[in-house]
């Protein structure tokens, strides 16, 4: 503590090496939580949100006020500039590590849906499947609401049985009923979603 008192504001290497890192580290901070905050809106856990969103702001106000203050260096806005990148890409990345809510999966397969259907109706996952007309005739839709936790074990079993099935998978923020005989993704607690982001890190 001593030695972050001691250093000298106005010295060249605080100017032009601490200063730039510092923001650069303050803006990956700000835009993390900005991309959660914003996964949290979307997944309507409103406390956490509101809390993240408190923590942007205030961390993003003491970043832009030392740009403001050092505006002949322009090392703060490069520090900035990357800062505000890469914390885009960590965001994405905690947020795709948590695995939070539910996916719409809509499936058009390239053959026979017997197998696939059975196979994941087996594996206790909800499959609807929907008559189509294709630009080759009539094929079949499925759809399935999946938690974003067993997503990849989905799509494994998908590609296993129908390997060049077109697919699309889309954010669902509410799911009133569960016909599967899976668990239902239940809104987390703020302390399950830390206890979340600790395992990732």
């Amino acid at each position: 503590m001593e030695t972050l008192l001691s250093i000298n504001t106005d010295s060249e290497i605080f100017r032009w090496a601490i200063l730039p890192v510092l923001i650069f580290l303050a803006r990956i901070t700000d835009q993390s939580i900005g991309t959660l905050r914003l996964m949290f809106v979307a997944k309507g856990i409103r406390n956490l949100a509101t809390a993240l969103g408190f923590l942007e702001s205030l961390i993003w106000l003491l970043a832009v006020s030392q740009i403001f203050q050092h505006l002949d260096n322009p090392m703060t806005y490069i520090a900035y500039a990357g800062g505000y990148a890469m914390g885009n890409y960590i965001g994405i990345f905690l947020e795709s590590k948590m695995s939070i809510g539910n996916v719409m999966v809509r499936i058009v397969p390239k053959k026979d849906t017997t197998e696939l259907l059975n196979f994941l109706r087996s594996e206790n996952f909800a499959v609807t499947s929907v008559d189509g007309e294709g630009y080759l005739g009539p094929v079949k839709v499925l759809f399935s609401v999946v938690s974003r936790k067993e997503l990849k074990h989905f799509i494994e079993i998908v590609n296993r049985y129908n390997p060049n099935a077109f697919y699309t998978i889309e954010d669902v923020k509410t799911v009133k009923q569960s016909v599967s005989g899976r668990r239902e993704e239940k809104k987390k607690s703020v302390k399950e979603i830390m206890a979340g982001i600790k395992k990732v890190k």
